[in-house]
């Protein structure tokens, strides 16, 4: 497992002081905007940004299509909040299940009938159950209990089998176990000891696990389970810090599909046959190769490259060794491919910096497409929303950032607009190319967004991986706060109005910049942002396991780094803070405590500051439900307003 997988984990007592979430004027009506140079535009509210319907298809371990091949089953937060549909072909919605409190997110269909697997938690706690939605409409947990966490992982090839892990036994290790398809009754396959289930053969026959033994290195063992002796063996025996992960087996369960960073700065795709254990290069590239999959059969490859924050998606028919092209679709990155059953049609998603992702069908043999959905509200003119563009600027020690900069379209010379400094969550997660309803609605309603992929962050090679390994909050702070000094040296920027905002680690960095280089930013915006290293690593689930001790090689461990994590922790040192603050809270969080931020709006209140303390008691790490993010979206615009683009601030200090 990688550090960019660690990083995915991260992405992200009550006070009487603060302000609890509740609904705000969301019928904001739309106003046209006249620029300085005679464009004309409009500004849209949160509402119209967040009544965006989010889609995505099925897990890509199950059954996106129906037996029959008449629909899909996708997710949706239609709703408001996630729940299961089936999508016709002519792009007809059926709710599936119609919870307005938990999500439930689909994962596949059953392979002869219309069954449907489900997975979600309890209001953001980040303890999955995986269901079985009955062809008459009920729900019946696979996996209950008030502690664990189960996955979905996919089906036998046979179609009379699937597998699920849990880890009910011991909360630190996931267990394989496979269910009858008919009954459901389920038998124990493998009992795990902390290792990363990383991939099943469709026979069933064999367990590709990912032993993480730091954030730079990662092994994969095999495990035979057609026999009596279960142990793991080591495929990938090396000297020295080498990353391995798995993709998946191919359709003939003859062959690992593996990805290795052994022999360059990146990703690449690597097979090992299982008969001869013979490895071999299949993918390689000049970026990260971030996902390697085919079709049932084999005759189709799906490749993905990572390739400066776009994901370049290809589809390669192995039989004729030519691409697939796909007609009639705009320029955007493509995922989540599902196949129907015979192989003449897929489903994917396709997403834009100005739209989010909508489901598509095309005919493989004509590359025809026809869209299904459209997830961009009504209300809202793609004219009017922002391409992003990708950018690079220097830090203090002339390492170039990587980032991606958003440039509202009222923004001149004549007529300057504050900006923002957007830091991803983490350690190690990267910005991209992409729809954003948060980052758009800042934009339109006047800001710059400079969403900033400092050292440590993933995509951009190994060596730029792991400059911040031991050195968060230290030097890759320090290239989020050289990011000011490059937005005072754009056009259109008002220098004098610039703030900084993250969620998760990026919460922390924010939190950090204005608690370490007080004078650097005007304002700050932390959303389920790590403020006590200490309190956090030590309050670590049990169910992340491995990726715990990793985290430690990483951050350092809370037994024997105190000292550290006291140093770089924004709470102690909050007497520095002197900037506008706004902080928002899931009070379901199971990584950053509630009591973080309580301790933290506490502090900087008692430095006289103005603080917007913003707690959600129906969220965890994260946002499930739309009318939180509107909120939440609403209240960080009339925060800025107020603070930033409102009032003269003084002359900042400039980057070192």
């Amino acid at each position: 497992m990688t550090k960019h997988t660690i990083a995915l984990l991260m992405l992200s007592t009550a006070l009487t002081a603060c302000t609890p979430a509740t609904d705000s004027n969301t019928n904001e009506p739309t106003k046209i905007v006249q620029t300085a140079s005679n464009v004309q535009f409009q500004t849209y509210p949160a509402s119209l940004f967040h009544e965006t319907t989010r889609y995505g298809l099925a897990g890509g371990n199950g059954f996106g299509f129906s037996h029959d091949g008449s629909k899909l089953l996708v997710s949706s937060d239609k709703s408001g909040i996630f729940n299961a549909y089936t999508l016709s072909l002519t792009g007809e919605a059926t709710a599936l299940t119609t919870s307005d409190n938990f999500p439930y997110y689909a994962q596949s269909f059953f392979p002869a009938d219309d069954r449907v697997i489900l997975q979600g938690d309890q209001g953001g706690n980040e303890l999955d159950h995986v269901f079985v939605r009955k062809t008459d409409g009920t729900l019946h947990d696979l996996t209950p209990g008030d502690t664990l966490k189960a996955a979905f992982l996919g089906w036998h090839e046979s179609g009379a089998t699937f597998y699920i892990s849990t880890n009910e036994r011991d909360p630190a290790s996931n267990d394989l176990y496979a269910y009858d398809a008919t009954d459901y009754t389920r038998e124990l396959v493998f009992e795990n000891q902390k290792l990363n289930i990383g991939a099943l053969s469709p026979d069933g026959k064999h367990l590709a696990l990912v032993r993480t033994v730091t954030s730079a290195n990662a092994d994969i063992l095999m495990v035979d389970l057609t026999t009596d002796d279960k142990t793991p063996v080591l495929i990938t025996a090396h000297e020295g810090n080498i990353s391995y992960g798995t993709y998946g087996f191919t359709p003939d369960s003859k062959t690992l599909i593996y990805a290795s960073n052994e022999f360059g700065e990146f990703n690449q795709g690597w097979t090992y046959n299982l008969a001869t254990k013979e490895k071999s290069v299949l993918i390689e590239a000049d970026w990260d190769v971030t996902n390697i999959a085919y079709s049932p059969s084999g005759r189709y490859r799906i490749s993905a490259i990572n390739a400066d924050g776009v994901t370049e998606l290809d589809i390669l028919d192995t039989q004729a060794n030519t691409p697939v092209i796909l007609n009639g679709i705009p320029d955007g990155e493509l995922g989540q491919i599902r196949f129907n059953r015979d192989e003449t049609k897929i489903a994917f998603g396709l997403n834009t910096d100005t739209s989010p992702r909508n489901i598509y069908v095309a005919d493989l043999a004509s590359g025809e497409t026809v869209k299904l959905t459209s997830a961009l509200p009504d209300g809202i003119d793609e004219d009017n929303l922002v391409t992003a563009s990708i950018v690079r600027y220097a830090s203090f020690d002339g390492l170039e950032i990587p980032s991606i900069l958003y440039m509202p379209k009222q923004a001149s010379n004549a007529s300057p607009a504050p900006a923002l400094v957007w830091v991803h969550g983490g350690p190690g997660g990267q910005s991209t190319k992409g729809y954003s309803a948060m980052i758009q609605h800042l934009v339109n309603h006047g800001y710059t967004v400079l969403a900033a992929n400092n050292r440590g962050s993933s995509g951009y090679g190994k060596t730029f991986f792991h400059l911040d390994d031991r050195k968060h909050g230290e030097d890759d702070l320090r290239d989020i706060i050289y990011a000011r000094r490059y937005l005072e040296s754009l056009d259109g920027v008002d220098k004098d109005k610039i703030g900084i905002i993250g969620g998760s680690y990026g919460g922390f960095m924010t939190v950090a910049a204005l608690a370490f280089h007080p004078d650097v930013f005007d304002v700050g915006v932390n959303i389920f942002g790590v403020t006590n290293w200490e309190r956090t690593l030590k309050s670590i689930p049990a169910f992340w396991g491995a990726f715990r001790d990793a985290l430690y090689d990483e951050m350092g461990d809370p037994a024997t780094d105190q000292e550290r994590h006291r140093r770089i922790s924004p709470l102690f040192h909050a007497q520095n803070i002197k900037k506008p603050l706004y902080v928002v809270q899931g009070a379901n969080d199971p990584r950053v405590l509630q009591a973080e931020s309580d301790d933290l709006v506490k502090a900087v209140r008692a430095n006289g500051i103005s603080v917007e303390y913003v707690l959600f008691p129906d969220e965890g790490h994260g946002f499930q439900k739309r009318t939180n993010r509107i909120t939440n979206s609403e209240r960080i615009v009339a925060f800025l307003d107020t603070h930033l683009k409102g009032e003269k601030m003084g002359k900042s200090e400039k980057a070192e």
